[in-house]
Order: structure tokens, then sequence, then C-alpha cells
């Protein structure tokens, strides 16, 4: 197993720029598979809305 000291070597660390990059291309694709999902299935996606918004309604700040 590596050893922390390893992880800690800057030339291997990724940036946290490229980090950020990373998630923000993963949150476009899922947010991209959502909207398709949503839209091959319309039945669902609207039973999801709704289930949500019960959530909310009973949710206590």
């Amino acid at each position: 197993m590596p050893d922390s000291e390893s992880r800690e070597d800057p030339a291997q660390q990724e940036t946290d720029v490229e980090r950020r990059q990373r998630r923000n291309q993963f949150l476009r694709e899922l947010a991209e598979a959502r909207e398709l999902r949503d839209r091959v299935q319309p039945r669902r996606a609207k039973a999801a809305r709704l289930r949500h918004a019960m959530r909310m309604r009973s949710f206590r700040w």
C-alpha cells in the first residue's frame, strides 16, 4: 500500500484547478444524463418530482 508521503508528492498530486475541472465535467454529464432519462421516462420523472415536492413540504427548517 502506498504511504501517505507519496500522496503528498506535488508532482503526482493533482492541482485544485484540475480537480475542479474534472468535478464540473462530471456534474455536467450527470445533469445531461438526468435530462435524457426524464425525456425518455416522463411518467417516472413526474413521480420523482412529486415525491421530491412532498419531501420538501414535510421538511422542517
